[in-house]
């Protein structure tokens, strides 16, 4: 090889990997660092140049590289890093076998022709890749299915690292090399179609989930937004009736009877329990919330700082508004509550076509970030918990708004921003 061809090839290593090193960028979060993230795109760009015919032992070498480099170059859980590894060799190695074993393509009989072989295909899969992702979500899976989605890339994997555990060339009698490849160009395609199906199913898998999600989600703020209707409800029968309520109790008052009148004075406090009291805003949806949630975290022992500017009608549904301002005010209350800090500071106002919700409270231990950008959940049962975040940030896109979660120096804040259309 001449200088020329050392240089060509050290750039094929160092570009080649782009391809592959993004697309799987599409299905795990990014990590920290940038020496971290360049990690996968040379370890993949290697491959590019890397012979890989049927019975090489470079991919048996080639694989707990390229796993270490996803669990180092890449985010999220540990097993989607895992197995996003493992589907990634499959449809990698096959093609290169493919190309490499025999030049059965065009201009692949050359070592550079072989090359551009496989950064075709590494480009195709990227484009396809992007098509299927192009809302641009984060792929998120459950544990449960990320070991499902192992299980089903073992049978492929073992297929294909049995080409380079056992040279078949080296025990069998000459002349028989083409039923050999026959064999093995049966086989191959099957490893490469399987492990780009198993990218598919990823996807579809994770949409189902987001989607059950979303149901089970829908499903909880229509049960808040019930139990905020009946509180709305209860106050304005007791408002109706507020002038027979005077009338009674002047009678009872005038009649010497103080104590009946005592008595029930104490049963009109408690059928108003529920709402709360206070006049936080002029939407009454909002104000209701607040009222309830005020009074639910001044039992619990925390200072409630609010100060909330909303107009009387807003082009934003009550159960959304229910759901955005009741679920940011209860993760606010439940982290303060462990925290030195036990102020929970929240600012709201409708101003210049938009609606602004910034909510701040103290927390103690570490919070996790999620690859979607939100924090998971510090409770046990990860699987009926956590989804409020998630369901705001729901409601948020769906007016074309946005929301976002910082957690920093013991403080944890939410911003949620949504247009006002009206």
């Amino acid at each position: 090889m001449t200088a020329w061809d050392y240089i060509v090839w050290a750039l094929t290593c160092v570009f080649g990997g782009i391809f592959p090193a993004r697309t799987a960028l599409r299905f795990l979060g990014a990590p920290r660092g940038r020496v971290r993230r360049a990690v996968p795109y040379l370890v993949m760009g290697a491959a590019l140049t890397m012979p890989t015919w049927v019975g090489d032992g470079n991919p048996l070498y080639y694989f707990p590289v390229l796993i270490a480099a996803f669990l180092v170059g890449y985010g999220g859980r540990l097993a989607a890093r895992l197995v996003m590894g493992v589907i990634f060799f499959e449809w990698i190695i096959a093609w290169s076998m493919i190309v490499d074993t025999r030049a059965v393509l065009p201009g692949s009989a050359g070592y550079w022709g072989a090359a551009a072989w496989k950064l075709a295909m590494w480009a195709a899969v990227f484009l396809l890749m992007r098509r299927v992702l192009r809302d641009g979500r984060q792929v998120v899976l459950s544990g449960r299915l990320w070991a499902l989605l192992g299980l089903l890339a073992l049978s492929p994997l073992l297929s294909e690292l049995t080409f380079s555990l056992w040279n078949i060339r080296a025990y069998t009698a000459a002349g028989v090399d083409e039923l050999i490849d026959a064999a093995f160009y049966t086989l191959l395609p099957f490893v490469f179609v399987s492990s780009i199906a198993l990218l598919f199913a990823v996807v579809l898998l994770a949409r189902h989930q987001a989607l059950e999600q979303e149901h089970q989600l829908a499903d909880m703020r229509a049960l808040y937004y019930q139990g905020i209707r009946r509180e709305q409800e209860q106050v304005r029968r007791l408002r109706h009736d507020m002038r027979n309520h005077l009338t009674a109790l002047s009678g009872l008052l005038e009649a010497g009877e103080s104590g009946r009148a005592a008595d029930y004075v104490h049963r009109l406090q408690q059928a108003s329990g529920p709402a709360g009291s206070g006049h936080f805003t002029d939407n009454e949806t909002v104000n209701i919330v607040l009222a309830a949630k005020a009074r639910d975290m001044a039992q619990a022992g925390l200072e409630a700082d609010i100060s909330v500017s909303l107009p009387e009608k807003l082009p934003v549904a009550d159960p959304d508004l229910c759901a955005l301002f009741g679920n940011a005010l209860d993760n606010a209350a439940e982290a303060a509550q462990d925290a030195p800090d036990k102020r929970v500071t929240v600012r709201a106002r409708a101003d210049k076509g938009l609606l602004m919700l910034r909510v701040r409270n103290a927390y103690t231990g570490e919070r996790q970030q999620t690859p979607d950008g939100l924090f998971a959940t510090s409770k046990a049962d990860r699987r009926a918990h956590g989804l409020g975040l998630r369901g705001m940030r729901e409601i948020a896109a769906r007016y074309g708004g946005t929301l976002e979660t910082t957690a920093q120096d013991g403080v944890f804040e939410l911003i949620a921003c949504l247009p006002l259309q009206t």
